[in-house]
């Protein structure tokens, strides 16, 4: 299994060198031209930011972004979330906000960058008033809730020339950058189809779960609940379900509110959008992948409200320059290694060569071997067979690597050293909406139950006329793009 080293910086080196010295970064890796700084808003070059979802994973996205820059402003619904945030950054004693429209209205003109780690389905609306304000923008995966919301945002950065990155981690691990130089190099052929999968769901949807409970709860007067619902249908706030003994709390689940939203169609992706920027991240890139010409799926306990219990998504790519049409297939909700699932798929059963895959990872295969890796993020991988590929020497670097240990950290790096005036991070919306688009797919064909024919360029599905509710949706008013 690889565990690269070459592109890494002098052990002297720095964050703030790499911040200072990322401009000069070459081909490859970022894709050409550099933004224009927001010199008319930055003071001194420090970069204003403003933060929106600041709990779970919006916690460290703050902390790590505000280590970079001068924190203006915090929003999160939950306001024990928004405060105990506020607490741990009060030097800067930021402004506080339930509701981002409020802290767009109040704040945008001095706003130079905002992160957004909210629930899917508020990523576009927030983003887009931050990308239509000129402000550089930084969104949790999935970059949106609808494969429509990622063409608009995209569109709408490269228009602004903004700095943008989703934060898939992975993409700043040296390992998938490997991983893709090794790919794009030949070692395994030419790659004809790649099979990616995880375990989720780890949080209840389909079968658990398949209906709106029936009852309400009292709002939390700490939870701003019209906030969290933003652009979905008004529905009741519920805390917990009332199965089991309602005072044995370890039998009592969140219901929406927090992680829970995930399961959801009116606010999550289900499994494809929490794991597939960052499992199908590797494939995506090494096959220069952009718009699938047909997608299929079946799974379980297909139903309007919650995700599926399990779902084999397949996507066919056409031909790209010199590189053969290309078929990936998504698993999700079965473990392949405990059931067999991913094996009793494989075209060959000894594409694995023995190799027993975990819960999540990938695996894209050549005319003269196979890439495999046993990773979320396409951080690790192996060639296989392995006796084929021993003494085998990955190809010179051409992607820079990243001095930064902390992949998380290293994203934040790469977007606010491009709204200095370097180069665009790894993750940018021009990558990062294509690969949106394409994970979404998958949930349209699995609430369609039908075969898709997509028309990319005109992002339309061209055979089933009731999927168009699922490449876009409406807003509640208030709340449009």
């Amino acid at each position: 299994m690889a565990s690269p080293s070459q592109g890494r910086p002098a052990s002297g080196s720095t964050r703030r060198e790499f911040l200072q010295s990322s401009a000069g970064i070459g081909a490859g890796f970022f894709i050409a031209n550099s933004y224009a700084p927001a010199a008319s808003k930055m003071a001194n070059g420090r970069v204003r930011l403003a933060c929106i979802g600041v709990g779970g994973k919006g916690g460290s996205d703050t902390d790590q972004a505000v280590s970079l820059c001068d924190l203006v402003a915090l929003c999160d619904c939950d306001e024990n979330t928004l405060n105990g945030k506020a607490k741990q950054h009060e030097k800067f004693k930021p402004k506080l906000y339930t509701d981002f429209r409020k802290l767009f209205d109040e704040l945008g003109k001095s706003i130079d960058a905002v992160t957004v780690s909210t629930p899917d389905h508020t990523h576009a609306p927030a983003a887009m008033r931050a990308l239509r304000s000129g402000i550089h923008t930084y969104v949790q995966k999935p970059l949106s809730h609808t494969v429509f919301e990622a063409r608009i945002m995209r569109e709408t950065a490269a228009a602004k020339n903004l700095s943008t990155q989703m934060g898939n981690q992975g993409s700043a691990e040296d390992g998938i950058r490997e991983a893709i130089e090794v790919l794009q190099s030949g070692a395994i052929g030419p790659i004809r189809e790649a099979h990616i999968w995880t375990n989720r769901p780890i949080w209840k949807q389909a079968p658990d779960v398949v209906a709106r409970p029936d009852y309400s709860d009292d709002i939390p007067k700490t939870l701003n609940w019209d906030a969290f619902l933003g652009p979905a249908p008004e529905r009741p706030f519920v805390s917990t379900y009332r199965d089991g003994d309602p005072k044995d709390k370890s039998k009592r689940k969140n219901v929406y509110h927090p992680f829970a939203w995930r399961g959801w169609w009116d606010f999550g992706t289900g499994a494809l959008g929490d794991m597939g920027c960052h499992t199908a991240n590797m494939a995506f890139r090494a096959l220069k992948l952009e718009y699938p010409t047909t997608i299929e799926a079946e799974a379980g306990d297909v139903n309007s409200e919650t995700c599926p219990s399990f779902a084999t998504v397949t996507f066919n790519f056409p031909a790209r320059g010199d590189l053969p049409p290309c078929k990936v297939v998504w698993y999700e909700g079965k473990v392949p290694g405990k059931n067999g699932e991913l094996v009793k798929n494989l075209p060959h059963p000894d594409l694995l060569h023995g190799e027993t895959p975990p819960g999540s990872g990938s695996l894209l295969v050549g005319d003269k071997g196979t890439l495999y890796s046993p990773n979320d993020y396409g951080a690790a991988y192996v060639l296989l067979p392995k006796k084929q590929f021993v003494g085998y020497m990955p190809p010179a670097p051409v992607i820079p690597r990243n001095p930064e240990g902390n992949r998380d950290q290293a994203m934040k790096n790469e977007w606010i050293a491009a709204i200095q005036g370097g180069p665009k991070p790894y993750s940018n919306f021009d990558v990062a909406g294509l690969l949106t688009e394409f994970i979404l797919l998958g949930n349209v064909a699995i609430r369609t139950g039908k075969k898709l024919e997509w028309d990319g360029p005109n992002c339309k599905v061209i055979n089933v006329s009731e999927a168009d509710q699922y490449v876009r949706k409406e807003y509640r008013k208030g709340w449009e793009l």
